[in-house]
This record gives structure tokens, C-alpha cells and sequence, in this order.
């Protein structure tokens, strides 16, 4: 089974706890905080495009990369609902084509603790090709800091910044938590804005 058929299953299961349906607070108080004003955005593994949405509400030029189709069909009815426009790619995101121009932004919740450990060449070369200097890099990630038996991949913060060393320069890091469907209190992660050198 292939990444595409693998994470189309785990949408047509729904065994997608990630998937609040909510936008992220997080992305909401780095906006809200203007580190961030609307521009042109990559949005990496968008899912079924919630955030996505909520920044093309916001005035963001928005494009949004997922490899399940069934999570961008839902992802496409959501930005219908709403009235707005999201340029939606299906694609595996350490396979992307090099854009016509690189993002002033891209937004990464999740796709960076799912791809460091198995494809982390990849993961860089990919960020590489959609970056120029100046562009920021908000990444909502794992964090070790607590012990969970669920929950997503998650790593220290000297791991998170010496990962990002090679392209970037860190605004800042600090703690969040996801929030799980419901709006309930989900896992501990860190929020990292990096700017690419």
C-alpha cells in the first residue's frame, strides 16, 4: 500500500485524531500576534483543510498540498462552504515540484514530526525548494516534554532546532497544545517560527 492509499484509510476509517475540525489556536495567536500578515502560503499535509480554510478567510493567498484525495475532497467542500479559494495539490510533500515562485509562508502542522524520522533528506530538500530567504516557517510539532501513550511523534526542543539549523534562523519556540475534536485539550507540541537564511 502506497502513502496515498495509506492515509485515504485513515480518513475513510476515521481514525484521524488530529483532524479537530477546528483551526488551529495556535496559527490564530501567531496571526493574531502579526509575526505573520497575509501573503502568499504553502500550507504542508493540509489534511481535510481546515486550516487552510481559516487562512484564506483571513486574506492569505493559499495552497494547500495533501497526498490523500479523500482528505482534499472534504478539504475542497469545506473552502465551497466558506466562499473561498485554496489552490488544492495532491501530492506526496518530499515530492514536490519546485514552484513557480518560493512562499513568503509556509505552515507546517504535523508534516515535520512525520517525515524528520523516516525521510528527513526529503523533509530539507522539500523545504529548500518551496523557501527563499525571508520566508517563515511556522511548525506546530510533537514535543517530548510529556510522556503520552497516544498522540503525535514528538521530539526535544535542541532536536527541533538543531533539524531546522541548516536553513534556518529561529524567531522562537515555545509550548502549545493541540487541541482534539471537540475543542478538548490534546497533546503537548511546540510552536516554532523559523526564517529561512
Amino acid at each position: 500500500m502506497g502513502v496515498s492509499e495509506r492515509w485515504d484509510e485513515r480518513y475513510r476509517e476515521g481514525t484521524t485524531p488530529w483532524d479537530s475540525g477546528l483551526p488551529s489556536a495556535e496559527l490564530r495567536r501567531v496571526v493574531s500576534e502579526q509575526w505573520i500578515v497575509p501573503c502568499r502560503v504553502l500550507e504542508l499535509g493540509c489534511g481535510s483543510g481546515t486550516n487552510a480554510v481559516w487562512l484564506a478567510q483571513q486574506g492569505f493567498s493559499v495552497t494547500a498540498v495533501d497526498c490523500s484525495e479523500l482528505a482534499l475532497d472534504r478539504a475542497r467542500q469545506k473552502a465551497d462552504k466558506a466562499g473561498v479559494a485554496v489552490d488544492w495539490i495532491c501530492a506526496d510533500v518530499t515530492k514536490l515540484p519546485t514552484p513557480a515562485e518560493p512562499f513568503p509562508f509556509v505552515f507546517d502542522r504535523g508534516c515535520f514530526h512525520c517525515l524528520r524520522r523516516d525521510l528527513p533528506a526529503e523533509l530539507q530538500a522539500t523545504l529548500r525548494n518551496v523557501t527563499t530567504s525571508g520566508t517563515k516557517y511556522l511548525v506546530l510539532t510533537g514535543n517530548a516534554n510529556e510522556q503520552r501513550e497516544h498522540g503525535p511523534p514528538s521530539l526535544t526542543e535542541d532536536e527541533l532546532r538543531s533539524e531546522l539549523a541548516d536553513l534556518f534562523d529561529i524567531e522562537f519556540v515555545r509550548e502549545f497544545h493541540f487541541a482534539d475534536p471537540g475543542g478538548v485539550q490534546g497533546p503537548l507540541g511546540w510552536s516554532c517560527l523559523a526564517v529561512r537564511r
